[in-house]
């Protein structure tokens, strides 16, 4: 008898006992934290206080905000790293204060030749686009090619047809165009200059980020050098010069003298170090662009790792830069001394390149409105 009622006692407890371990077991876990790193450029080169205006300068300072801005609410609210650098480089683009989409510069002929390079650092997925004319969005146009198409990199005509097939926005070649970067294309020739001589910065836009599951991408557009010839190619859209990711290691976004920065393989050969000597991001950023620099190349880079590390590395002057995290830190910087990643300019200068025999005026182009 006893021992029954110790039988029930023991179920009666149970049952009453059930709610409250199926209400605890019912109860969702709390959210992760969204952690996400974010670092964007527009070129670096000469860019000095003395040189600018202050209103030129707030100008600057506005448009960099609002590269990163367009990043920070795709991380912010839990998009990926892809999607981010993606929406910072749109943004870069079609904003004439840059070298990239509508601002680029012209070619010797008098028109603007446009490239892009986008990098996902999960599965080290890749697409480029060099040479073209009336798509209005490069960046898009090398996702579509890492997303969509069989290969990596396209070029010319070959490249706007993807794009085109692929639904990307195609406006008229006057979409491209602002005075400036035409009278720099006249000066350059009146002059007999070099490309360095009548723009010193690279305005490359680019921009590098980490999302909240740890994953990093990378993206890179430009309008290249202002008087080009003969199809050059720089190291923008140059998948491991200009532009890497790799989730082992980090996401790079390059802006300089693209020659050398393909020579020496910048972007992979800094993830390289990362992963193959233990490196902080900053170091093998510093150490890279030192070595760049002796071969007489100049410029900078941005540098994103898994773990949220977001740092810049240049040997110019200045290079319109920005960077933000989760965290709280937001900055916005273009001089040497108003930010972090100067590092020594380079000791070994290359010669001003030769501008080319002129052989006919370029064609005036006036922008349809």
């Amino acid at each position: 008898m006893i021992a029954t009622l110790l039988r029930l006692l023991a179920l009666t407890f149970a049952l009453i006992a059930l709610p409250a371990a199926a209400q605890v077991v019912a109860d969702p876990a709390p959210p992760k934290p969204v952690r996400w790193s974010i670092a964007i450029h527009g070129g670096a080169g000469t860019m000095s206080r003395e040189a600018m205006t202050p209103e030129k300068e707030a100008e600057y300072r506005a448009a960099l905000d609002r590269g990163l801005a367009a990043g920070i609410a795709v991380l912010e609210r839990g998009g990926t790293a892809l999607d981010a650098v993606t929406a910072v480089v749109i943004t870069m683009e079609d904003d004439p204060h840059f070298n990239a989409g509508r601002g680029a510069v012209f070619t010797w002929d008098g028109t603007n030749s446009l490239d892009a390079a986008i990098m996902d650092g999960r599965a080290r997925q890749a697409g480029a686009v060099a040479g073209l004319t009336r798509t209005k969005n490069p960046v898009l146009a090398a996702r579509a090619v890492m997303e969509k198409g069989p290969h990596v990199f396209l070029t010319g005509e070959g490249a706007e047809q993807f794009a085109r097939a692929n639904g990307i926005l195609e406006v008229e070649p006057s979409w491209f165009y602002t005075q400036e970067r035409w009278d720099q294309l006249q000066k350059l020739k009146a002059q007999k200059l070099s490309a360095y001589d009548v723009d010193h910065k690279y305005g490359t836009v680019g921009a590098v980020a980490v999302d909240s599951e740890g994953h990093v991408a990378a993206a890179t557009s430009t309008g290249g050098l202002t008087g080009k010839r003969w199809g050059r190619i720089g190291d923008a859209p140059v998948i491991g010069a200009g532009t890497y990711a790799d989730d082992r290691a980090c996401a790079i976004s390059a802006t300089g003298t693209g020659e050398f920065f393909i020579r020496e393989g910048v972007a992979h050969e800094i993830c390289a170090r990362l992963r193959f000597t233990g490196e902080s991001a900053q170091v093998a950023a510093d150490t890279v662009m030192l070595e760049t620099g002796e071969m007489g190349g100049d410029g900078g880079v941005i540098v994103v790792t898994p773990d949220g590390q977001a740092v810049f590395s240049f040997n110019t002057p200045g290079m319109y830069r920005a960077r933000a995290n989760s965290d709280g830190l937001k900055e916005v910087a273009i001089f040497r001394d108003d930010g972090p990643g100067g590092i020594a300019p380079p000791k070994v200068l290359a010669p001003a390149p030769v501008t080319p025999p002129e052989t006919a005026p370029a064609p005036k182009i006036e922008p349809k409105l």
